[in-house]
């Protein structure tokens, strides 16, 4: 478990077709948010980019461990001094047409200490709009805990949120981080109840990154990047806009919470 008070935050961007600029504004934020004191820094879903189709993804596909994009996030990690997590980069996946949407996670040395690929790919149909990641995804099927000063580390991309039982394995996180692109109509109508759920009832801290705004494929993010304390309270903030939102988590509040209302020992269905 964390054992020191520790100022995390959560980089909100509007991402577009252009990589060389989605990563200098990636790069500018990062800083702001070292700056002011972070010592964990959350990039949003696809930080790198949003373009015009989904497909346009598939060519900046990198083998695990090496490539551009994961060169850029561990110089910015060593650069600033910070532990950090890059929304997702596209790793190669079983075939050309397909990536591995992967959350990585990099320490103050630059050195990568994580890889999540996102299990649940989304999907979404209605009168307006039609998503459907498994096109270009292929889907991950572990479930990943890293151990960092912030405890317990329970990493999740954007649909996952939907998918308690990703979130109940244990063991139990004291962090759980949710990098996102949540589309404007699903975020308004679930997004922060959803994050103010996982929270409360994993009796931990959620730090959620988005995208905002209207992108080159003429789609709109909801934004709203939030730090959620383990009472389901929320800390910060942006509704809008490229920006970043810090917080600080706090073991003794954790600690207190979970020793008030110890639900987590009370479970009876399916502790493992």
């Amino acid at each position: 478990m964390m054992t020191e008070r520790m100022l995390v935050a959560a980089v909100q961007m509007n991402s577009g077709e252009m990589l060389g600029e989605n990563l200098s504004l990636a790069r500018q934020l990062v800083k702001e948010a070292s700056e002011k004191g972070a010592q964990l820094v959350v990039l949003p879903e696809y930080f790198y980019l949003m373009g015009k189709t989904d497909e346009a993804r598939l060519s900046l596909g990198e083998p695990f461990g090496d490539g551009p994009i994961q060169r850029f996030l561990s110089d910015l990690a060593r650069e600033n001094g910070i532990w950090l997590q890059c929304g997702t980069v596209p790793l190669s996946g079983p075939d050309k047409q397909h990536v591995f949407n992967s959350c990585l996670t990099f320490n103050p040395e630059g050195e990568c200490v994580g890889r999540y690929d996102k299990i649940h790919l989304f999907g979404f149909q209605d009168s307006k709009d039609t998503y459907q990641e498994s096109d270009t995804l292929s889907a991950g099927d572990v479930v990943t805990t890293l151990i960092t000063p912030f405890g317990r580390l329970r990493p999740s991309i954007c649909y996952d949120l939907r998918f308690p039982e990703l979130f109940r394995t244990a063991p139990a996180p004291e962090l759980i981080t949710v990098p996102a692109a949540f589309t404007h109509t699903t975020g308004l109508a679930h997004w922060e109840v959803l994050l103010r759920a996982r929270a409360i009832e994993n009796q931990c801290y959620v730090i959620a990154a988005a995208q905002t705004g209207w992108h080159p494929n003429g789609r709109q993010t909801f934004g709203h990047s939030m730090i959620i304390d383990p009472w389901g309270k929320v800390l910060s903030v942006l509704p809008e806009g490229n920006g970043v939102v810090i917080a600080e988590l706090d073991p003794s509040v954790l600690a207190e919470i979970r020793q008030k209302l110890p639900a987590l020992q009370h479970r009876r269905l399916d502790k493992h």
